[in-house]
């Protein structure tokens, strides 16, 4: 009867993790950092950010995609030495955009930088970059 009841409860704490994640967007978003308005693209906006993301694929790699929504948005930018730095939005880390990641061949959605990024995390190299489209009003 123990080991059933283990169970139960486990499965309660997993379900109302998985709602507490859904209600959050699956981001994991961190409301004291302010984050959240930066995860969502405004909602006139939605679809054209859609179709420009589901259509890109990295530009040192053209049969890799870019990934998705979830890991491409509008970003801020700044040059140091020639060199673009794009901010992550997870941790607002300006991290170094590899030239051969950066967009030559496409014209972004909206005329803003967007970065293409895994979150911060011990799956993915430090500072990985996917994709990144320089914007026209830099």
């Amino acid at each position: 009867m123990n080991a059933l009841c283990g169970f139960l409860a486990c499965g309660v704490l997993c379900l109302v993790a998985a709602l507490a994640q859904a209600q959050e967007g699956g981001h994991g978003v961190d409301a004291r950092q302010g984050l959240d308005s930066q995860r969502h693209h405004p909602s006139q906006d939605q679809p054209l950010h859609e179709t420009f993301y589901s259509k890109w694929h990295m530009p040192d790699n053209p049969s890799a995609s870019c990934c998705n929504e979830a890991d491409c948005y509008p970003t801020e930018i700044k040059f140091v030495d020639g060199k673009i730095y794009a901010k992550r939005r997870e941790d607002g880390k300006y991290i170094p955009v590899p030239p051969q990641k950066v967009e030559r061949n496409r014209d972004n959605p909206d005329g803003r930088n967007h970065l293409c990024a895994p979150p911060p995390s011990a799956f993915h190299p430090s500072d990985t970059v996917y994709c990144f489209a320089l914007g026209g009003s830099t």
